[in-house]
């Protein structure tokens, strides 16, 4: 399931870029997803909202088992 995620990731990573930031994955377990979100997303306040309405919602429209994604 890792480099299913990381495949997700990979083509959301380019919008990320666009505003300055990226989305490193760190560990799956459980269908939890934990991710760092690095550059500009890391301090920006609309994160939690790239977060939970981006990453969560496509990786769990695309792998059916991701039942969250939490950033650390």
């Amino acid at each position: 399931m890792q480099n299913r995620i990381e495949e997700v990731l990979n083509q959301l990573r380019p919008s990320l870029m666009r505003d300055g930031g990226n989305v490193e994955l760190v560990d799956v377990s459980d269908g939890v997803v934990k991710v760092r979100l690095t550059g500009a997303c890391g301090g920006c306040p609309m994160s939690a909202l790239t977060l939970k309405m981006g990453i969560e919602r496509i990786l769990k429209q695309q792998i059916p088992e991701v039942k969250e994604v939490i950033a650390i």
